[in-house]
């Protein structure tokens, strides 16, 4: 359970792709809970084309906590303007057993209270053969 009042996706971008990443796959919290610090109740993310709303979101974090032991986030570069924002990260995780990496390029409205409403991503997953 949290105990500090957690930053913004507007006060540390990167934080908050730290955070919400960790909370949502090993967190104690109800997943709704934890989406709801971050994001607006109407929040539309789209990854890749793939719309996700609260409760696919909040449902999405099922599955990953039963299937994820690690998981790491390396944040290269994060951009906020106003009620925009910009991050290229690479998550990298180890489910069931298997290390999979993937390139993440986000850009994102926020709201007034500095939770996201909108995001937009595009991902690349990538093979052993490119991390060398």
């Amino acid at each position: 359970m949290r105990t500090e009042t957690p930053s913004t996706p507007r006060d540390d971008l990167a934080d908050y792709l730290r955070s919400y990443v960790q909370e949502m796959a090993f967190g104690d919290e109800d997943p709704g809970v934890v989406t709801d610090r971050y994001h607006t109740p109407d929040i539309a993310w789209y990854s890749d084309g793939l719309q996700l709303d609260r409760e696919r979101l909040t449902a999405h974090a099922r599955p990953v906590r039963r299937t994820v032991t690690q998981c790491e986030v390396d944040v290269h570069d994060t951009l906020v303007c106003g009620d925009q924002v910009a991050a290229r990260y690479t998550l990298i995780a180890l489910a069931r057993g298997r290390p999979v990496v993937t390139e993440i390029h986000m850009f994102g409205r926020l709201a007034p209270d500095g939770r996201l409403r909108r995001i937009d991503q595009l991902t690349r997953i990538v093979g052993a053969e490119e991390r060398r």
